[in-house]
């Protein structure tokens, strides 16, 4: 008879039927990820794992237990190369990505921004790589080379094959399996650049609460994470927003009020170039403007620029409207 494999045992966890599976304690979560991620489980296994949490949904024990194995899989000094970690992994459809100019003008006041995040895995979504050409960023294929744009720029942008090409190939399997994976989660909190606050959002709201618990869990960052528009750190301007922290071992959710009284329509299309003349002031959208001051302002309630959302704002609006319009 053919000896268990090691692995299965946490399978077995995940899906021993209604009433005899449950939910991986941290030392669990972090045990079977670092089995995945030094490639100690076959292909049938992995995608089980993965459709197993998929169908129960992360908890913040697993989050936290996955986090921590997939920055020590990565062996990163632990050495803070930035102030602020921005994820970036599900990319836009209706409207766009106005959020890599809050980045930008955070960078230009200062404030070290690392953008991460992953590409090219859901048709008919923009991309941040694909706006930074027409921006003059270059895209970042190493550790070392993020690290310099950080110092020369206060921002660099990171494709998930630089910080990792076993999780890039883990979250690329979505075509094959037909859903989002853990991934997807765990990707967004990452921080390969060790900052001391992190920003993150999520498109399903059930997952906010799971980002802010298994970060107080960890309690190695300051975080904040909000339903964003398309599933990008941007606020929709449009909605009231719930922002949800945890600093220093605590919790608690703020909430933001809409910025307009009526909503407004999808852009027609999307085109990687709008951003550039848009920065420089020789196009103008209110809706664009709202987005890019409003994202800018929870980033500054998160890094203690600002004690109140509406003082958080005017600093962001006082940003924008001072920006160097021929820096990008």
């Amino acid at each position: 008879m053919q000896e268990e494999h090691p692995f299965a045992p946490f399978i077995r966890i995940l899906g021993k039927g209604k009433n005899g599976s449950r939910g991986f304690t941290i030392d669990e979560a972090y045990e079977s990820m670092t089995m995945v991620l030094e490639d100690k489980v076959t292909a049938e296994q992995l995608g089980a794992f993965l459709m197993l949490l998929r169908v129960k949904e992360e908890t913040p024990e697993e989050v936290a237990g996955f986090v921590r194995a997939i920055r020590n899989f990565l062996k990163q000094d632990k050495v803070s190369h930035a102030d602020l970690d921005w994820s970036s992994y599900a990319g836009k459809r209706r409207h766009s990505p106005w959020y890599v100019l809050s980045a930008l003008l955070l960078a230009d006041n200062d404030i070290r921004v690392c953008m991460h995040g992953a590409e090219g895995h859901t048709p008919g979504r923009m991309y941040t790589s694909e706006v930074l050409k027409p921006l003059g960023i270059e895209v970042s294929d190493t550790l070392d080379h993020a690290k310099e744009q950080i110092a020369k720029n206060n921002f660099c942008y990171m494709p998930l094959q630089t910080i990792s090409e076993r999780l890039k190939d883990i979250l690329e399997l979505r075509p094959y399996l037909g859903l989002r994976s853990p991934l997807h989660t765990v990707g967004r909190m990452i921080n390969p650049l060790h900052a001391p606050h992190s920003i993150q959002a999520i498109f399903h709201p059930g997952y906010q609460v799971v980002h802010q618990e298994a970060a107080n869990i960890m309690n190695e960052e300051e975080i904040a994470v909000f339903k964003g528009e398309a599933g990008e750190v941007e606020r929709n301007p449009d909605t009231k927003c719930t922002v949800s922290y945890a600093v220093g071992g605590k919790t608690w959710d703020e909430e933001w009020e809409p910025m307009f009284t009526r909503r407004h329509v999808k852009e027609s299309t999307l085109d990687e170039e709008r951003l550039v003349p848009f920065w420089r002031g020789e196009q103008e959208d209110e809706y664009a403007t709202a987005a890019i001051t409003g994202t800018t302002a929870i980033a500054l309630r998160l890094l203690n620029k600002a004690e109140t959302p509406e003082q958080a704002l005017q600093m962001a609006q006082d940003m924008w409207t001072n920006r160097d319009k021929t820096r990008h």
